[in-house]
């Protein structure tokens, strides 16, 4: 009766994720699967989501207890969907059949070394919903054998609302952070905001900080180009664990401007190790907020990133020797006016164009 059966999950469905798997898994690429969506529970898509009671033949809405429309927003989290679990609606039978599409999720998965697990998509949603979800997905990873690192998307653009809290401070559950939503900020606070978080992380118990979506294109309203750009060398420079530009229209995905700022953060990442060095602000005087973000080893190298025009002072005193400075200019992704100085003590950075250089210093050899 072209009704979906939740007891006969899509065979082609799951052979597109397995095969997705393989793929990223040669290519080493890190994936981060969020396990469910809010986006997919309410208006359009909730008329094809085959949870609907309206779109399957196992259930009514009244047996489930699901509303066959929603019309409000996702973030309203309207959706008793996401109440199911036992500290919330304890709704059994909607819940076996949850656990039923992440079993699935997870004999397909757990096989690969290279996935983590997010518990939800930008979720506004109670606390107590991605708690037993992720209880669930490493409770059964370990029934096979394998440790799996979880977490939770919290939907709050500020780093620093107390929504953000119920994964900062559970260590125990959430094993990595993600911090994707900080990619709504601007300027000077995308930066300040990361880096308060990262130090209240660090005071805790360490973890990695993931950004799997950058947010700026020039064609939707999250930000221009530019900012999707800056953001990106903010996260890398900032010591975040990952930064990926969003899908367009939302990002800059994979297009012309992604493809240069990736091969120019790659030729500075071949020359200073963001992985040991530690953000260095603090070597930079005649700085304007927003206006250069430094980071590196001091008296060996490092590299200093321009948003646009600026001028800054490096402190370079950890220098014993001559000192060779080398421009980056990250659009054309090519090097340019490289120079061997003596040791100046402080040097004056001047960005020899318009927007997005790099400073790279190193010692003089």
């Amino acid at each position: 009766d072209d009704l979906y059966d939740l007891h006969k999950p899509s065979q082609e469905y799951w052979d597109r994720f397995r095969r997705f798997l393989d793929l990223t898994l040669e290519r080493d690429i890190i994936v981060q699967i969020e396990v469910w969506d809010r986006f997919d529970f309410a208006r359009e898509p909730w008329q094809k989501n085959p949870f609907n009671p309206k779109l399957n033949s196992t259930y009514s809405a009244a047996e489930s207890r699901l509303q066959e429309e929603i019309e409000t927003h996702p973030g309203g989290n309207e959706n008793r969907f996401f109440f199911s679990v036992p500290a919330l609606d304890n709704n059994e039978l909607l819940l076996h059949y949850q656990h039923m599409h992440v079993d699935k999720l997870l004999s397909a998965a757990l096989g690969y070394p290279h996935v983590l697990y997010c518990m939800d998509n930008e979720t506004s949603g109670e606390e107590a919903w991605g708690q037993y979800w992720g209880h669930y997905v490493k409770q059964e990873a370990a029934k096979q054998g394998v440790e799996v690192h979880v977490t939770e998307m919290w939907d709050a653009h500020d780093l620093l609302d107390p929504m953000h809290q119920r994964t900062f401070d559970h260590p125990e559950l959430y094993t990595f952070c993600d911090v994707s939503q900080n990619n709504h900020q601007t300027g000077q606070r995308h930066w300040d905001n990361a880096q308060q978080v990262r130090q209240y992380i660090s005071d805790r118990q360490i973890r990695p900080l993931n950004n799997v979506k950058i947010y700026g294109c020039d064609e939707y309203r999250f930000g221009t180009d530019q900012d999707g750009m800056e953001r990106f060398w903010r996260n890398v420079f900032g010591k975040m664990a990952s930064a990926r530009f969003h899908r367009p229209s939302a990002g800059l995905g994979l297009g012309v401007l992604a493809q240069a700022n990736l091969k120019s953060m790659r030729m500075v990442l071949a020359r200073v190790d963001v992985f040991r060095s530690e953000p260095q602000n603090t070597l930079l005087a005649e700085r304007d907020d927003n206006e250069a973000y430094c980071i590196g080893s001091p008296g060996q190298v490092l590299a200093v990133f321009f948003p646009l025009r600026g001028e800054v002072e490096l402190d370079c005193a950890a220098y014993s020797e001559n000192i060779v400075v080398e421009w980056l200019d990250v659009l054309a992704a090519s090097w340019h006016s490289k120079q061997t100085i003596a040791n100046p003590g402080a040097l004056r950075l001047c960005t020899p164009k318009e927007r997005l250089q790099v400073a790279v210093v190193t010692s003089a050899v």
